[in-house]
């Protein structure tokens, strides 16, 4: 290890809770309209569509970015449907910032350019390293610090 105390901070959104509400919904629209015509047809998409919804929900109830030793990893969870790694040694630059209303919740391009991985809120950490990633966190200071730190450890 190289000094640094290891970073692991994980991030909570209640916006899982909205869509276990839809998935929810889902299904039981999915119960109610299983004798309509034609047959099956709009139960079995409500009800597949309820469980997707279900799905994602289980993925974004929270996003957690740990040290790994030489890389930084980022998952969404607890279904781990959805992560990443980033090696320190491919990070050219590391900031604090905002994503936009437009930047928005989930994992997308941003029209800014690069990658937006956001449970909740606008604070964010920009990471510049192959590209470019908008990593929301409720902690942008000491992730950033981290982050720094161990970028800068790597190119002594």
């Amino acid at each position: 290890m190289s000094g640094t105390t290891p970073y692991r901070h994980t991030q909570r959104s209640p916006l899982c809770l909205f869509l276990y509400v839809v998935a929810i919904a889902m299904l039981v629209g999915a119960w109610i309209v299983r004798n309509e015509q034609p047959p099956l047809l709009g139960a079995a998409i409500l009800g597949a569509s309820g469980v997707v919804m279900l799905i994602l929900a289980s993925a974004f109830q929270h996003l957690t970015v740990e040290d790994e030793g030489d890389r930084i990893a980022i998952r969404f969870g607890p279904m781990p449907l959805f992560r990443r790694t980033i090696r320190y040694e491919d990070i050219h630059d590391v900031e604090i910032g905002r994503t936009t209303i437009l930047d928005g919740w989930g994992i997308h391009l941003s029209m800014r350019g690069g990658w937006v991985w956001n449970l909740w809120g606008r604070d964010c950490v920009i990471i510049r390293h192959k590209g470019t990633l908008w990593l929301g966190t409720d902690d942008p200071q000491k992730l950033a610090q981290f982050l720094k730190d161990k970028v800068d450890r790597r190119r002594l």
